[in-house]
């Protein structure tokens, strides 16, 4: 049985102009010990799809599927209150801004003890130890005193292992990374990404990992979903989506990589609408690349 389970996903949000459709028939499955990533242009859907499944979306979405179920537990037909003692515990999310994330007016100590006090009842004394051990465990630097830092007095690295300790406190059976990796340099990447696949392979974790950087995919992800525009364009096991990618988007969003620049000029996907992939490859819209300044998506 998948460890979540997801079947026509949509998500839409109610504006002056009507409602706007950001996520479109989605399905999307996770199996135990399994790392999904997700991945697409900024505006596709992939963090709207997982705050849904979190119940984290504003009061202006309407969120509709025909199945959405984590570890055989129907997450629609949950009381917010039921849902409450699932999120948190058994789902965490790692999300995208550590430091708009982290309630800035408490320290990091009292926001993991916090989520250990409310899911696991421990008291103070208890909760004091083991949020100590977290943080030793996501490599913060003398634990003790970190526990009294308020998020401002804490660099990007530090905050985003303050986050990702939250999102472990409770060993979580599926742990949702949402661009994990966001304005952090280089050098910081590459630990909290080795620090999460370490986790992952630890705890047992089911993990989806929500990112730009197709690097970041091929070296820690088992299956792969591309989305566009609200809609899965593609999924496939990492091996085959580099190798013999079936849609046109795919492609273009393979083509466009820093790597493929020209010169000083960067590739960019032009500005056209991709059809999702047909069963057999070769159809549908061509993908089109063009060389531009900019970023790559």
């Amino acid at each position: 049985m998948p460890l979540l389970e997801i079947k026509n996903l949509t998500v839409s949000f109610d504006t002056a102009a009507g409602p706007f459709m950001a996520v479109q028939g989605i399905d999307l499955s996770i199996e135990p010990r399994e790392v999904l990533a997700i991945v697409g242009e900024s505006g596709s859907g992939k963090s709207v799809a997982m705050l849904a499944v979190m119940g984290l979306l504003p009061n202006t979405a309407t969120v509709k599927a025909d199945r959405m179920a984590f570890d055989g537990i129907d997450l629609l037909e949950l009381s917010p209150s039921e849902r409450r003692k699932i999120v948190g515990k058994d789902i965490s999310m790692i999300f995208q801004e550590p430091i708009a994330s982290l309630n800035p007016c408490f320290t990091a100590g009292f926001q993991i003890e916090e989520v250990l006090r409310f899911h696991m009842g421990m008291d103070r004394a208890q909760r004091r130890a083991r949020a100590i051990e977290l943080m030793k465990l996501v490599g913060i630097a003398d634990p003790e005193e970190r526990l009294s830092s308020f998020p401002h007095q804490m660099s990007g690295g530090q905050c985003q292992r303050v986050m990702i300790a939250i999102a472990i406190a409770c060993n979580p059976k599926l742990l949702i990374a949402d661009e994990p990796t966001t304005a952090l340099d280089v050098t910081i990447q590459k630990q909290i990404l080795d620090l999460l696949v370490g986790l992952q392979a630890k705890y047992g974790m089911g993990l989806i990992m929500i990112t730009h950087n197709m690097g970041v995919v091929a070296e820690t992800a088992d299956r792969v979903i591309v989305q566009y525009k609200g809609r899965k364009m593609e999924e496939a096991d990492v091996l085959s989506l580099f190798e013999q990618p079936k849609s046109n988007y795919t492609r273009a969003l393979l083509s466009a990589l820093p790597e493929n620049a020209v010169g000083d000029r960067l590739p960019t996907i032009s500005d056209m609408l991709f059809e999702p992939a047909p069963s057999a490859a070769g159809n549908g819209p061509a993908a089109a690349t063009q060389p531009a300044t900019g970023a790559a998506p």
